[in-house]
């Protein structure tokens, strides 16, 4: 685990998707043999030009995902963290709960702590992190002393080792779903659920719904076949991956990961579904939730659950 861890509508809309989606021989090419699922209004807008073929790249190629978590280091916010460490019977045996008010100045921004509830070891005696999963959250979401930004949001990186490199894992898993994941020679290539190798394993669908918020969206999934024999199932990280585009604009405004994988070595079991909101025209993170476990060599089995609630944003004028 520690490898690959820390949505048309037809008629009336049909020349701006045309427009908007465009794609090459090369591009259907790369997606020849994928059978995609549509519904009635998927299907109504495919008779008047829509491209599947075109969708399905832009949910592989989309960045603004990652753009919206870069936009966290650019707003000031609170934030309600609570990170709930799980034992035996799915007791807690150590959490986390606290606010978090962050405050920019100019380019930099600093980070207060408030309201803060500590149980069991979640702390060495130290004050470090006693678990792995505290100390990705912390190393994603927590500001430590004052940390400067270059235009884009990004910060210097000032872990090292193997937090640096499994931060870095982590960010190709979330803000690139679909991509081989670099450094990870086991699981990497397995998550490349674009490729004919690994989409033989996938059923994939397209659809027309509303988010939970309301917003109109296009709906991409994509599930592990459920009669699969155990060796293709053995070669399946992604069990499913569903992302809901704003049909105006195509950013993502929500995402829902499950990912398994099991192995004489190592195991995990995560669940993440990300809620995105609109401040400022920035797209930002609104809730992200987790729940996953864990097994890897030398470490013990660790079993977590987490949330982090972002509001209350400021600057950064649109």
């Amino acid at each position: 685990m520690s490898h690959v861890w820390k949505s048309i509508v037809a008629g009336t809309i049909a020349l701006s998707l045309l427009q908007c989606l465009t794609l090459s021989a090369q591009d259907t090419a790369r997606y020849k043999g994928m059978t995609v699922n549509l519904d009635e209004v998927i299907v109504a807008a495919k008779r008047v030009g829509f491209d599947v073929n075109s969708f399905i790249k832009r949910v592989e190629d989309d960045t603004t995902f990652y753009r919206a978590f870069k936009n966290l280091h650019i707003v000031g916010f609170d934030a309600i963290n609570d990170i709930q460490v799980l034992g035996k019977n799915a007791q807690v045996q150590a959490s986390l709960f606290n606010q978090t008010h962050q405050e920019l100045k100019g380019k930099c921004r600093t980070m207060q702590v408030s309201n803060e509830k500590v149980t069991g070891d979640f702390y060495t005696r130290k004050g470090n992190y006693n678990y792995y999963t505290a100390e990705l959250y912390a190393n994603l979401f927590f500001t430590k002393g004052t940390v400067c930004t270059d235009e884009s949001g990004e910060d210097p990186d000032r872990s090292s080792g193997s937090l640096a490199r499994h931060k870095s894992q982590l960010k190709q898993l979330i803000f690139n779903p679909g991509k081989p994941i670099r450094g990870v020679p086991i699981v990497g290539p397995k998550v490349a659920i674009f490729n004919s190798e690994v989409m033989r394993f996938y059923d994939f669908s397209i659809s027309a719904q509303n988010y939970v918020d309301g917003t109109p969206c296009y709906v991409f999934t994509a599930k592990t076949k459920p009669n699969l024999n155990r060796i293709d199932r053995a070669d399946v990280v992604i069990d499913e991956l569903i992302t809901w585009f704003n049909k105006e604009n195509f950013e993502i405004v929500g995402r829902k990961y499950a990912l398994s994988y099991k192995t004489m070595l190592f195991d995990f079991n995560v669940k993440m579904n990300v809620q995105m909101t609109k401040y400022n025209g920035l797209l930002i993170p609104a809730l992200v939730t987790y729940n996953g476990t864990w097994n890897v060599p030398f470490k013990k089995r660790e079993t977590a659950v987490f949330a982090a609630k972002f509001l209350n944003f400021t600057g950064a004028a649109e």
